[in-house]
């Protein structure tokens, strides 16, 4: 196939020259500013360059490694494609899941997420939706609870009103962003989308908690966060890259907060090994023990250790021993007949004050 060649002064050229910056080789590139990730990847959801453009943009991030300016400035781009829900509370709390459960056992932090809002926290969680490239998924396992996921922004906001919890997938809430990633079947390599995807933060929540499988990443979600302008995060290296705090580890979190980027570390919850995680068999553990039905030590440090992370980074408690203390304390006094649901009852979290 011959690739015709691009008209003077389009996007296609203009797109080029992005790229070009990026891979004139030693001693000739640079990264992009944030306005320049911007306007290309604004030139990428608005499909006016070619694919092979794309990936050779795509390709190129990976291979130099991208920097907190290009990060912020994609995301300025992906989040203009987003439709706000109107008339909406702004969620208190930005949830992203996009680690897809290839490399983790159960996601148990779905129910750190529902303990934060049967306590009045408004969550909004966004990831990738239930398919076989990932089996378990968070929409998947929050089905376990009684929720299902927003067809749109409108419906998403509806749900935040009204219990103070909603989940959308990436494929309604950013379809572009969704195809990003799906191109590291073809380009055999995870690319920049996954790492702008945990920062979309797509309806304007002040607080937003992360987690990252390589630790070097902890410092770049940071800085470009701060650089968005993002008041309150917390990003930390969670259980196969979700916003799980680790049980048996020190967990160091970086903080992007009212004094500056700073980090903090946070004790092990238990000193053993991690147990092998459940498989998809046995799934159903999630609501089991928030029921009570089972004794699983570990899993509840998953999630009592995940809700402390969560109270610390909305200012609920003055230090990570406190914040541990308080998520215990909620933990032990859940309603834990709230699951599941009735079908005629809606999803279970508390409407939020």
């Amino acid at each position: 196939m011959i690739i015709p060649p691009p008209h003077p002064n389009d996007d296609v050229s203009r797109f080029a020259g992005f790229i070009r910056i990026l891979g004139r080789g030693p001693g000739g590139s640079r990264s992009l500013t944030l306005d320049e990730a911007e306007a290309a990847m604004a030139m990428i959801c608005a499909g006016t360059v070619e694919p092979v453009q794309v990936g050779a943009l795509l390709a190129l991030l990976r291979y130099r490694g991208e920097s907190p300016a290009e990060v912020a400035g994609m995301v300025r781009a992906l989040r203009a494609t987003v439709a706000r829900p109107v008339a909406a509370p702004v969620p208190d709390l930005d949830w992203p899941t996009y680690a897809g459960g290839s490399t983790r056992g159960l996601p148990w932090f779905v129910l750190s997420a529902a303990l934060l809002a049967a306590n009045g926290i408004r969550v909004f969680m966004h990831g990738f939706g239930g398919h076989q490239d990932h089996p378990e998924t968070a929409e998947r396992m929050l089905g376990l609870l009684g929720l299902t996921a927003s067809a749109n922004a409108v419906e998403a906001g509806s749900t935040l009103s009204r219990h103070g919890f909603a989940f959308m997938p990436l494929s309604r809430l950013c379809p572009r962003l969704q195809e990003l990633i799906a191109l590291r079947r073809r380009l055999g390599l995870r690319t920049a989308a996954n790492t702008v995807a945990r920062l979309l933060n797509p309806f304007g929540a002040p607080h937003l908690i992360q987690g990252v499988f390589h630790p070097p990443y902890r410092e770049l979600q940071q800085q470009a966060a701060a650089l968005l302008g993002q008041p309150r995060l917390a990003v930390f290296k969670g259980g196969g890259g979700e916003a799980e705090r680790p049980a048996h580890k020190v967990c160091e979190v970086f903080v992007v907060g009212h004094g500056g980027l700073d980090r903090e570390s946070w004790p092990a919850l238990r000193h053993q090994p991690d147990p092998p995680g459940p498989g998809p068999a046995e799934s159903g553990r999630i609501p089991a023990l928030w029921r009570g039905e089972i004794q699983d030590d570990h899993a509840t440090a998953l999630v009592v250790g995940t809700v402390a992370v969560a109270l610390r980074l909305l200012g609920r408690a003055n230090s990570p021993a406190e914040a541990d203390a308080l998520a215990a304390a909620w933990w032990q006094r859940r309603d834990r007949g709230w699951l599941p649901p009735s079908p005629a009852s809606g999803p279970p979290f508390a409407a939020a004050p």
